[in-house]
């Protein structure tokens, strides 16, 4: 008969291997604040947890932060929206398997009076430097963000240094910079999903809506399992896999905020 002592050592190594069989089904997905605040997570990954018994643990943050998790091996998969960033990790050995999976676009939001008058701007390169000699404000993420990251090649391009007396730059992911620029009435640059999922808190307007040029791509990539063994890299492709399926690319192409569609489903074999 088993006494008390060795029922309880038993039962201590039967829960541990339960807390580890547990963690081994958790997925630490890095991504954007765009991909949170647009609210498209809760949308698709309840889904995906109820099908393939995982959990994903989402690390909402800027896009060069999120690559700087996955580089240092603290998530196991990432999906970001800054195509150069992402050659780099990719280059660098750091990532495989990069898919692009849906996409939005970016959009200049502004005061409804448009003081700056951008609406009547033929790039958006023409925009920015409008804003800039107008004198009127801008709220910068400045949080090295995918968005972060195109606004500053905007400048650029605009041959425009942002520091003019209007600009702010916050630090701040896209729905808190958002309200900064409600509260200021200025302009700034955003993913079009966030912007929709908000825009019944904020009294802006696209002023200026740049079309293809400003197109937001997402890609989903592993992280390579030569500089990290120890990652659940079975975990991370199977969300890799799910989220290319028709089943996924239909839930995002389905996915609306306020009748309007957020992002577009964009993969292909």
């Amino acid at each position: 008969m088993l006494n008390l002592k060795t029922i309880f050592s038993v039962a201590l190594i039967a829960g541990a291997i339960s807390l580890s069989a547990q963690a081994q089904e958790v997925i630490k997905l890095a991504t954007t604040t765009s991909t949170e605040n647009s609210g498209l997570l809760k949308h698709l990954l309840p889904k995906f947890e109820a099908e393939s018994g995982y959990s994903v643990q989402v690390i909402a943050t800027g896009t060069g932060k999120a690559l700087k998790l996955a580089r240092q091996g603290d998530v196991d998969v990432v999906m970001t929206h800054a195509p150069a960033a992402e050659a780099k990790f990719v280059a660098e050995g750091y990532g495989t398997t990069p898919r692009g999976i849906m996409e939005n676009d970016f959009v200049i939001l502004g005061p409804k009076n448009d003081p700056a008058k951008i609406r009547s701007s033929k790039t958006a390169e023409e925009a920015f430097a409008k804003i800039a000699s107008s004198g009127s404000g801008f709220v910068s993420r400045g949080d090295n963000s995918g968005t972060n990251m195109k606004e500053l090649i905007i400048w650029k391009a605009a041959k425009t240094e942002p520091s003019f007396s209007g600009y702010r730059s916050v630090g701040q992911g896209m729905g808190k910079t958002l309200l900064m620029a409600n509260e200021l009435q200025a302009y700034t640059l955003s993913d079009r999903g966030t912007f929709v999922a908000y825009k019944a808190k904020l009294d802006l307007a696209v002023d200026y809506d740049g079309g293809a040029a400003l197109a937001n791509p997402y890609q989903i990539m592993l992280i390579n399992p030569e500089k990290y063994p120890d990652l659940n890299h079975k975990g991370a492709k199977a969300l890799s896999d799910w989220l290319i399926s028709d089943e996924a690319q239909n839930m995002i192409n389905s996915y609306t905020v306020q009748g309007e569609q957020l992002f577009k489903a964009t993969y292909k074999e």
